[in-house]
């Protein structure tokens, strides 16, 4: 199969052509590694590929055959490396598979290589030190967001249709708006995080992934959902499969709208012309909106001084231990300078400290719910503004402690950090772009607890009335006619 060809299929229609026997996934992996040869050189996104092993059976599930792509943390793969974007991990090889990488395996995913992270997932944006930074295929000289900036880019590319992807403060949905795909962040206890580990950052993170097309995250996550033995959390399973719900109306919702961030954060004038032609569509497509305010129940200072003592006692905890394992300095040596000030902030994150900030959490959890009594679906943008210029958002890094550093990523990313302290499903579409730039712009569409349903019927509506599919970035592996 010519890599043209490769990239006009999503993933559910690649699988499809698997299961008639019309190509094979050998055919399919060769694409996807030609795609990768032609446009990585200029995004960098991808730290490592590497031969497979696996031999999925065509038909065995609605993705069986589909190359595919897991991120340099999060998710292990037994003999690979699994490296965290950090020299601190540099070498660390994995003794088995996650569980979510054994789901990977059942669902006949052709896992050929792991994307870039910024250093241990701790930045929005994926400019680590030992790989570089990873470029946004709609201009390469702008980010690519982050935590999964290097799954957002390679999929926007066309290497992969899909990629796995982490979301602890809108890793997932960050990337997603920048390089325009779609991207949902599930419920806290959707999918296992096990089992190293029974929660990431106490539930803040969740495991998803980044696609083309709504019914490639809804097939993927209707084959990676459910508890493990030992998980903390459970969410109700649906009543039926998400694949499902991407073709159902959605009826008439009761959507609530932001016009500005938590905070008080402004939005730039291209999103805020997009959140209203977005508010147009929806009012287009028989939704009840209205322009709301939503009280988290907490203070902007304090939720993000909950979120800083959170985040970096977790970050100092998973520093020590690593560098205890590879008898590895903690220092500038080993660890950039957000991260290392993170961790000396963490040190001193006293027990009652912790405990306070995990009060936060449930008070900003128990304020939302009380939203979506009275709403289905919560609109923001996902993002204040176009993605920046690189090094834009580790300007001056050196400067900050730890509160610094985690206050300035709630300031760049005010929108979705909420969703993952309260652990509510919430999704990135790429309903509209920058009509000066072309640059793509998301739109954040959060549901209350376990209502996933909700958000595929409507991202399928979206992606009906307004799409996206055949947008194609600058750096495009299809781009060329003869391959």
């Amino acid at each position: 199969m010519r890599v043209s060809e490769y990239v006009t299929f999503d993933a559910v229609g690649l699988a499809e052509l698997v299961a008639r026997g019309e190509v094979t996934p050998v055919e399919l992996e060769a694409a996807a590694r030609e795609a990768a040869q032609t446009v990585d050189p200029r995004l960098n996104a991808l730290v490592e590929t590497w031969p497979v092993d696996d031999a999925p059976h065509p038909g065995s599930t609605p993705l069986a055959g589909v190359p595919f792509l897991i991120k340099d943390i999060g998710v292990s793969m037994a003999g690979r490396r699994m490296e965290l974007g950090s020299r601190l991990a540099a070498g660390n090889i994995a003794a088995a598979d996650s569980f979510l990488m054994l789901r990977f395996r059942r669902a006949g995913l052709v896992t050929f290589g792991r994307t870039a992270t910024p250093e241990l997932a701790y930045s929005i944006t994926t400019e680590p030190a030992p790989h570089g930074p990873t470029r946004n295929p709609w201009d390469p000289e702008r980010s690519a967001g982050g935590s999964s900036g290097g799954a957002g880019a390679a999929v926007a590319a066309g290497v992969v249709p899909l990629a796995h992807a982490t979301d602890a403060a809108g890793s997932l949905r960050i990337p997603a708006a920048y390089n325009g795909l779609f991207g949902l962040k599930p419920t806290r206890g959707r999918v296992s995080m096990g089992p190293d580990a029974d929660e990431v950052f106490n539930g803040l993170a969740a495991h998803g992934s980044v696609s083309r097309t709504v019914r490639d995250s809804a097939a993927l996550l209707d084959l990676v959902r459910g508890p493990e033995p030992g998980d903390p959390y459970f969410a109700q399973q649906p009543s039926r499969p998400y694949a499902e719900e991407v073709a159902r109306h959605p009826g008439s919702l009761r959507v609530g709208f932001l016009t500005r961030g938590w905070g008080g954060r402004r939005i730039t004038t291209p999103v805020a012309d997009a959140l209203t032609r977005t508010v147009g569509l929806l009012e287009d497509l028989g939704h009840r909106v209205e322009e709301v305010e939503v009280d988290l129940g907490v203070g902007w200072e304090e939720f993000v001084l909950a979120n800083a003592r959170l985040m970096t006692a977790n970050l100092a905890a998973t520093v020590d231990e690593l560098a205890a394992a590879f008898d590895r300095p903690v220092d500038s040596s080993t660890l950039e300078p957000a991260t290392l000030a993170g961790h000396h902030y963490g040190q001193r994150v006293s027990g009652v400290q912790f405990v306070t900030a995990l009060a936060v959490r449930n008070r900003v959890a128990r304020g939302l719910a009380r939203y979506f009594d009275a709403h289905d679906v919560l609109l923001t943008p996902t993002l204040p503004e176009l993605p920046p210029r690189l090094g834009t958002y580790t300007e001056g890094a050196e400067a900050l402690d730890g509160h610094g550093w985690i206050d300035r990523l709630h300031d760049r990313s005010p929108f979705s950090m909420p969703f993952n302290v309260a652990g509510t499903p919430a999704m990135s579409v790429p309903v509209t772009a920058d009509e000066r730039t072309g640059l793509p712009i998301g739109m954040q569409f959060a549901a209350g607890h376990g209502r996933e349903d909700h958000l595929f019927r409507l991202a399928g509506q979206l992606e009906q009335a307004s799409p996206w599919f055949d947008r194609t970035p600058s750096v495009w592996a299809g781009h060329r006619s003869d391959r």
